[in-house]
Parts: structure tokens; sequence; C-alpha cells
């Protein structure tokens, strides 16, 4: 029996598509309590079910994550008896999702003229690479496209090197949090009017929209910004400074107060009061200076020691985690930021919580990634009422 908690545990979203910018999306809504059905081509599973840069059993760890939560189902969209099978199935959910390229689900016969004709109260989520509409909408669209179009992949790095990546896939995660915020605004304007819509969320829109004000500095300034490496141009000190031990710890006091009491940390109150670090725009100025400065006082220091003084001092600084970390932090612990699930394979299985929290209705880790149709028997039988002979007649003819 599934678990049917969270706040959005009445909720059924079908989710289409693949990788990641459509599937995370399906993430937060199941971590939330949707009840999310993964749809996957027979013989064309989603590749992340095989994706990551390290495996265990011969399985991805991508894949735990990424489809938590979810039911799985397979289904032959290419074929018209899968097509209506899908549509008896939206027939009964609120949302459908998919990134494929746009124009392949009416290729399908899966127009939003004929889903809302069968489902009038649907809410279709679309994400892609540029979005439904526009010169560029057909074109395939990947989420390292969507970071360079959208300006985030020119100032990622250090400026001695070229346009770097994030290390993370952060474009295709946040078109599919937008995606996530569209889908809900919707679910909202549907529970006042009983009317579905379209979400349509781009990859490359949805980096812009993360990056604050560089359009309009250009437009009202003529400014571009570069790529800074650690530090932002005129705003300081806030870097990343060595430690005794090899380590670094960041440290952010750009605001005159907190630089004053960075100032008396490192026993040079009178930093404070000097005309080159007593202003915002003075600190600006010399930012490299100070940096140095800095760096030699935290130099002496060990991590432990340096982090410990800064907090005595209410100087906002953390050391930078990684993994390791992350899995011993006491803050992360005390948070439940990390949690064990059981899976099947590999036993207790950690990975990052539910997020945000909310106090009355928080989401959960409810069941591990499914295997490939794990669900059929549930979804087909249970939902849809088929019988053994139209089950059967569906697994000959390749559909399911």
């Amino acid at each position: 029996m599934t678990d049917k908690t969270g706040p959005l545990a009445d909720l059924r979203l079908i989710e289409l598509g693949a990788l990641l910018a459509g599937p995370f999306c399906g993430q937060l809504m199941a971590d939330f309590g949707a009840e999310v059905i993964k749809v996957e081509a027979p013989d064309r599973p989603d590749p992340m079910r095989d994706w990551g840069q390290e495996k265990a059993h011969g399985m991805s760890l991508w894949w735990p994550v990424i489809s938590r939560n979810k039911k799985a189902i397979t289904l032959n969209l290419r074929e018209k008896e899968g097509q209506d099978v899908l549509k008896e199935l939206i027939a009964k959910a609120d949302f459908l999702l998919e990134n494929f390229r746009p124009g392949t689900l009416e290729r399908w016969n899966l127009s939003w003229e004929e889903l809302h004709d069968i489902n009038p109260a649907l809410i279709l989520i679309r994400v892609s690479g540029y979005g439904q509409t526009g010169p560029y909408s057909s074109r395939a669209g990947y989420g390292a496209i969507g970071e360079a179009m959208g300006g985030l992949r020119y100032v990622a790095g250090d400026p001695s090197t070229p346009p770097s990546r994030v290390g993370i896939s952060i474009g295709d995660q946040l078109a599919a949090t937008f995606a996530c915020i569209g889908a809900l605004s919707a679910l909202h304007h549907r529970e006042r009017t009983g009317e579905g819509q379209i979400v349509d969320s781009a990859i490359y829109e949805a980096v812009l929209n993360m990056m604050e004000s560089l359009v309009t500095e250009y437009q009202q300034a003529g400014y571009i910004r570069e790529r800074t490496g650690s530090i932002l141009p005129r705003v300081a000190p806030s870097n990343v400074y060595p430690t005794r031990d090899g380590t670094y710890i960041l440290i952010a006091a750009n605001q005159d107060s907190v630089f004053r009491r960075l100032s008396a940390a490192m026993g040079r109150p009178e930093l404070a009061d000097d005309p080159r670090y007593s202003s915002h725009a003075a600190r600006g100025e010399t930012q490299t200076e100070l940096d140095e400065l800095i760096a030699e006082w935290t130099a002496t220091k060990d991590a432990a020691e340096l982090e410990a003084i800064m907090d005595e001092s209410g100087v906002p600084s953390g050391k930078i985690y990684r993994a390791p970390e992350m899995l011993e932090d006491a803050h992360f612990k005390a948070r439940e930021a990390i949690v064990s699930t059981m899976h099947p394979k590999f036993g207790d299985l950690k990975m990052q919580n539910v997020a945000p929290k909310l106090s009355l209705t928080p989401g959960k880790i409810r069941t591990p990634a499914p295997q490939i149709g794990q669900h059929n028997d549930e979804i087909y039988r249970g939902l849809l009422d088929y019988d053994d002979d139209r089950l059967a007649g569906l697994k000959e003819r390749g559909i399911i």
C-alpha cells in the first residue's frame, strides 16, 4: 500500500519524457505526495537508469534520487493503441508532464486540443530547451545549451579560463523547478475556475530568470558581467580564504557593520576606520589588497579554529563542503537534510531529504525508485480496470 501523505496526495501526475528537465519536476511533485506515474517505452527506458558518475551493483546512483516516490509503467506511445491507453490515463489525471522536443506530442495525436477535450481540467506541463513557440522552438535543446543562452555559462568560472559549467545540471533542474511553480500556480487557477492550461517552461528562460540584473546593467549602463572566479566585483570582503591546515573557508563580511566585527576578530579594529576600507564603496576599490590582507591572517589559523572565531564574532562564514562533510555535519543531522532510505538492491541508501520543510504537511521519501514497468498491474488493472485478456494482448503487441 502506497503511503498517501503530503499536501499533494490527492493529485495524479503522468510523467512522460526522460533525463532531468521533466523528471526533476516529477520528483518535486512526488516528494510532496502526488501520485507520479512514470511512462517509459517497453524497449527504450529512461537513460537516467544508466547515467551517473558512479554505479553500484551495475546500477545508476542518480536514478534512485530522480525517481524516488514514483510509480513506473511501460507504454509504447509511437503506436495508436498506446496513445489510446495514455488518453484513458489522462482522463483520470491532474497533470501531464513532458520534456520532448516541441511537436512530439502532436505527432503522436496527443495535441493540447485533444487532451483538453478529454480532460478540460488537465494541466499540461511542457519543459523544453527554447519553449513551445518562437523561431528556435523546434531545435534540440539540452540543459547545457540553455545555460549558455541564458547567460550563466559566460559568467561561470575564472577569468583566466573559458566559460565553465557549475558542476551540476543546473539548467535542467531550474527549468523543472519553474515548471513545478507554474504547475502549482495553474492548479490554484483551476481550483477557482475548473479550467486546465499549459505550463510552458523553457530551459534558457529559467536560467535567464536567475541572472539578477545582468540585462538591465547592460541596457542602462553598458556594463557586461564577466567571469570573476570566487568573488563578486566591488563586493568585499566576500571570498574563500586559505587556512593553516590546507583547506579553505568562505568569509562574507561585505556590510560595514560586519566588516567592523571581522576587523576586531582579526585583532585589527583600526581597519574598520581606515578610509581605504571603512565603506562598502571603498572596500570595492581595494578588493584585491583587502583579500590579500585577510588571507594572510586566515592562513595562520586552522579551519575549525577560524570557523569558531567567526561564529563568536557574528561574521558569516563556512567551510567548503563536499559529500563527506555533509554526512558528518551536526546541522545536517539535526535538520535531517540527508536521510537514509531502504532500497531493494543498495540497502541503506543516503540522499538529500525533501525541501522545503512544511510544518503541517511535510513531504517525505516514501518509496524507492521503481524498476521498469514495476507498477503495470497496479495501474492497468487497478486504475484502468483492464482484465487479463486485454493485458496479455497489449504485451503481445508490444504496447506495454
